[in-house]
Parts: structure tokens; C-alpha cells; sequence
């Protein structure tokens, strides 16, 4: 198996100025932390270069970089979730991608109440090569802010003991089997833009798909 960075789509709220810094800090902390070994592309970013801004050309922007990617961070804070995150994550899934659903939110919501039950809509849960990272945000905090002497200093260390979780998460669903073989990736790749629509298939042709394809297995994703 060839290593190679992979790729992460990191998926979530980027609305206002705390999930846009944090979804900054935390991407810049994993890189850091893995050592190259991830990457992290952030819709943000992407959608900064959507030339003709329609509500389709974002989401096609959007789609368009989780094929690319090779695993998927989907921030699932809130006491409900971001609807396009799950769809993301839904889409995601159809790809077989490894999956880490990342909550620091300390409260309870959903069908937390099941003996299996997560703190979201149960729908959201329960998918292979998927793992649920859910930390207390604000314990974590009152640890760094003890340890620590500056907020600057309090932040770095904050995101980088996430970061640390969630490298340790992404670790474990990459190695887990994908329930396709290679042989059923492309196909697989094919069908789920179609399902899509919008103009992803000028941008992702069948050429251009299959350079991806082979990109994901040289890396051992399938």
C-alpha cells in the first residue's frame, strides 16, 4: 500500500465567526499533530472560490470536494443538527468513507435516552466504518484553562488534545474493511453522482473519477 496524505472533508456549522475560527484552529491542530499524515479541507475555504455564487454552484463546490477527500470529519454540535452536514455525511456514506462524527457538546438531545442512543436522531447513526467521538468540550476546557497561563496558550492546547482524539478516531475507521471491493468503487462513484445531479458531471467525468478511485485504493481506503 502506497502512503500518502489523506485527504479530510471536514464537515460542519460555518456560519459565524466561532465556527469559522474554530473550524480553522482545529483543522491547523490536526495537520500539526498528525505530522502530514492528514490534511484538512474546509468547505470554507473551497466555497471562497465559487465564482457565479447560486445556491447550486456552492453545493455542487461543496460535493465535488468530498469526492476528492479521502475520510470525513462531520461536526455534529448542537442541539440539533446542521441539516447539510448531514446530508454530507448521508452522501458520505454512499461513498463508503471513513467517518468520525466529532461532539464537544456536553448536552444531551436526540434519542441520547436509548441504551445505544446518541445524542442526536437516531437516523444519524449506527453506519459502518463510522466512529462517534463525543468529548465534553467544556470539561476539556476547564483541563487546558488549569494547565495553561495565557488564553492563547489555553486554545492551542485545547485543540490539539482534540485533535489528538479525533487522529486516534480517523486512524481506527481507515483500517476497518470497506464493504466494497475495488472492483465496485467506481460504479459505486458513479451512481451516487447521479444521484446528486447538479453539474458535477462535467467537473467529475468518468476520467476524472477514475483517477480518484485509484488515488483512494493505492491509499488503502478501499
Amino acid at each position: 500500500m502506497k502512503e500518502r496524505t489523506l485527504k479530510i472533508y471536514f464537515a460542519g456549522d460555518l456560519f459565524n465567526s466561532k465556527d469559522l475560527g474554530g473550524n480553522v484552529m482545529l483543522a491547523e491542530a490536526i495537520e500539526q499533530v498528525s505530522e502530514g499524515k492528514y490534511q484538512v479541507m474546509l468547505p470554507q475555504n473551497g466555497e471562497c472560490e465559487v465564482m457565479k455564487r447560486t445556491s447550486q454552484s456552492i453545493r455542487d463546490a461543496d460535493f465535488e470536494l468530498l469526492f476528492q477527500c479521502d475520510v470525513v470529519v462531520a461536526n455534529f454540535d448542537g442541539t440539533d443538527l446542521d441539516s447539510g452536514t448531514v446530508v454530507e455525511f448521508c452522501f458520505a456514506k454512499m461513498l463508503d468513507l471513513p467517518t468520525v462524527l466529532l461532539r464537544t457538546d456536553f448536552r444531551n438531545s436526540g434519542d441520547a435516552t436509548l441504551p445505544d442512543g446518541d445524542p442526536w436522531n437516531l437516523m444519524c447513526s449506527h453506519y459502518p466504518r463510522t466512529e462517534v467521538l463525543h468529548l465534553n468540550g467544556m470539561m476539556l476546557y476547564h483541563e487546558c484553562k488549569a494547565e495553561t497561563e495565557s488564553p492563547g496558550q489555553r486554545l492551542e492546547l485545547y485543540y490539539r488534545k482534540i485533535a489528538e482524539k479525533v487522529i486516534a478516531a480517523l486512524d481506527r475507521t481507515v483500517a476497518l474493511q470497506s464493504w466494497m471491493t475495488p472492483e465496485q468503487v467506481l460504479p459505486q462513484y458513479q451512481t451516487t453522482l447521479k444521484s446528486i445531479g447538479g453539474s458535477l458531471s462535467s467537473s467529475l467525468n468518468d476520467s476524472v473519477l477514475q483517477k480518484i478511485v485509484e488515488s483512494k485504493c493505492s491509499a488503502g481506503i478501499y
